[in-house]
């Protein structure tokens, strides 16, 4: 990557001491500056030990290289760097196929995350429903809702607070951690703008039943002449499915999908912060989300949230496609379940655990305390863990279940069969104490 040469000043301090939160009076030379950076920072977990992330935490030298490389590319800049733009849409293509889309028709782009990526889909929603419902309101007054799990991530609660949407939370229970058919039709009214359903909760890995919540969708519009339409978020799933679970419908090939996100930076294997808003066609995003700008060159379109971003992700995203391909995604991903296939198995058999998500969907572990393990907490066990570098989160299951608590061990590419088995033995050293 191109940058300014920094210049050298008779006097300037080398000391890697710096009052915290002041600007110093003197700068300090680039490798100096750089220090200071490191000893502030040095205390954070290392990410690739950090099992609380489902976010990328290693890349390939040549990644991080084109990474580098194209960091002060703007992606807002269509004129000026229109290859940039049309590496995106090249992203765009490949995840309509792969989400079983019509490629003449499926439209989007990139976004920071699916969080911008959720509230986005949101956003469209609630416009696709205003535009039948011309005054706002239902003829009883009532504000828009929407409709997901109580295992959604938070972002769909920001969309509501942002927009003034009510949410209607289905509540986790015991055989389901996640959104039912029956629970989405129960909280369904004329007001909802849309059922969110989550392909890979981050509670315990599972895929919500989208075919059948679709179906159950779909009686109702018979049955009731309420029509809503769906939304999947896929943010760790999207990358997911398509390679190990071809069979699995959850996609655009049902009809009642209108739209889906995912995070590039989970694992379609990217850098953060990069995530991908599909929609099924034009009418689906709606022209309500086009902004029109002719500041930078020409008119342009822009439908995203967020303005002014790097391009780097999205290259380092079509590297990723080009790189592996279909079967190097799905090697890539195999492996990654083979080891959270194992762990759970492991932890299954020593004893004091009962596995809630036993990674055959998303490669991701959880498990709680059978209620005869009396003599130590999760908690415990965490920081134990914590001590040989391990961050593995503990927290309370939703509302309903929150005396619940349970432990996730999230797993990525870059967690070899020897990290997995140094994560085992320092669980059995904790259960067998004594």
């Amino acid at each position: 990557m191109s940058g300014r040469t920094a210049v050298s000043r008779p006097g300037t301090p080398a000391s890697t001491q710096v009052p915290p939160g002041e600007l110093p009076e003197h700068g300090r030379d680039a490798s100096a500056a750089a220090e200071v950076i490191r000893n502030s920072l040095g205390g954070d977990t290392t990410p690739t030990m950090n099992l609380a992330t489902f976010l990328t935490t290693s890349y390939e030298p040549e990644a991080a290289h084109l990474f580098n490389e194209y960091l002060g590319y703007n992606l807002v800049d269509r004129d000026q760097y229109p290859a940039a733009t049309e590496i995106e849409q090249r992203c765009v293509r490949i995840l309509g196929e792969l989400w079983n889309g019509d490629p003449r028709s499926v439209v989007g782009g990139a976004t920071t995350g699916s969080s911008e990526a959720a509230l986005l889909a949101g956003a469209s929603l609630l416009r696709r429903w205003e535009h039948e419902h011309p005054n706002g309101t239902s003829h009883n007054g009532a504000r828009p809702n929407i409709v997901f799990g109580a295992n959604a991530h938070v972002c769909w609660h920001k969309f509501c607070r942002y927009w003034n949407v009510e949410p209607r939370v289905a509540p986790v229970r015991p055989h389901a951690l996640h959104l039912t058919p029956e629970a989405a039709v129960e909280l369904c009214d004329e007001n909802t703008i849309g059922v969110v359903s989550v392909l890979g909760s981050t509670i315990d890995g599972s895929y919500e039943p989208v075919s059948a919540i679709a179906a159950a969708l779909d009686e109702l519009s018979t049955s009731a002449g309420v029509d809503v339409p769906l939304h999947i978020d896929a943010a760790s799933g999207g990358f997911i499915a398509p390679f190990l679970d071809p069979e699995l419908v959850w996609d655009f090939r049902i009809p009642r999908v209108r739209s889906i996100n995912a995070s590039g930076h989970k694992y379609g294997l990217v850098p953060p912060g990069l995530g991908w808003m599909l929609w099924r066609d034009q009418r689906a995003r709606t022209g309500w989300l086009n902004f029109r700008t002719n500041y930078l060159g020409s008119t342009r379109s822009h439908h995203e949230l967020t303005f002014s971003r790097s391009a780097a992700p999205v290259v380092v995203q079509y590297y990723n496609f080009v790189r592996l391909g279909f079967e190097g995604y799905r090697a890539a991903h195999r492996r990654t379940r083979e080891t959270a296939v194992r762990l759970a198995d492991e932890l299954a058999e020593m004893g004091p655990f009962h596995v809630v998500g036993d990674g055959r969907q998303l490669p991701v572990v959880t498990v709680r305390l059978r209620e005869e393990t009396k003599n130590w907490k999760l908690h415990e066990l965490s920081d134990h863990l914590g001590e040989s570098g391990w961050s593995v989160p503990v927290y309370p299951l939703p509302p309903e279940m929150e005396d619940v608590d349970v432990l996730r061990v999230v797993v990525r590419d870059d967690m070899t069969p020897q990290e997995a088995e140094s994560l085992l033995s320092g669980v059995r050293r904790f259960v067998t104490v004594p």
